[in-house]
């Protein structure tokens, strides 16, 4: 539960965002994200050359997805570390990460794969109609599209936003090709702080719709 000094601090730097964006093509609710992303990055690229792109379903369907209780399945442990839990709690989504795990070690060993790619491909029935968010892996991301393409999962929403030199560009290209609800960016530029500050800000719509 964020204090009142706390809260302060946040509502000025959003005031500080908005005053130095100014004018954008984000629709309101877009920009709450897009807003969010930039106040746990301090990086304002993220409304301009790497600006972030959403697919025109991508917030009622998550949105409706996580007020139902759905899964939210990251790549790394760093996306959940970000998350204000409260908002879970209160719609009992369960968090999934799996990265870790003894199973998915050894298995990526033995098809030498990555263990991101391991890890998505293990959860593929829990993340149907889940939130997936990854912010650290592209091989996570391309694992997620292969799956979706194979038709063993369809989620309500993939947050794809790897940081990174190898694939994370192409990743993302890809990405925006599918008719799965995706929310993205372009270029090189994404991160755990960007994933997270995503599903928070989801959570937030849902919170403003409710009043």
């Amino acid at each position: 539960m964020i204090t009142q000094k706390g809260q302060s601090i946040e509502d000025k730097s959003m005031e500080i965002i908005d005053s130095e964006i100014g004018s954008h093509p984000y629709s309101e609710d877009e920009w709450t994200i897009v807003k969010r992303i930039i106040h746990s990055t301090a990086d304002f690229d993220f409304a301009r050359a790497n600006k972030i792109v959403f697919h025109k379903d991508a917030i009622s369907s998550a949105t409706d997805a996580l007020q139902k209780g759905c899964n939210i399945i990251t790549d790394v442990n760093g996306v959940i570390g970000g998350f204000n839990k409260d908002n879970m709690k209160k719609f009992g989504n369960q968090v999934i990460c799996n990265i870790s795990d003894a199973a998915v070690i050894e298995e990526a060993k033995k098809l030498n794969k990555t263990r991101a790619q391991t890890s998505m491909r293990l959860v593929a029935r829990q993340m149907d109609h889940g939130v997936v968010a990854i912010g650290n892996a592209p091989t996570a991301l391309t694992e997620v599209i292969q799956m979706i393409r194979e038709g063993i999962t369809s989620p309500a929403l993939v947050i794809g936003i790897p940081v990174g030199f190898v694939c994370a560009v192409e990743s993302k290209d890809e990405l925006r090709t599918l008719d799965t609800p995706y929310i993205t960016n372009i270029g090189r530029k994404g991160g755990s702080p960007c994933a997270s500050a995503i599903v928070n800000a989801l959570y937030k719509i849902i919170a403003k719709r409710s009043t």
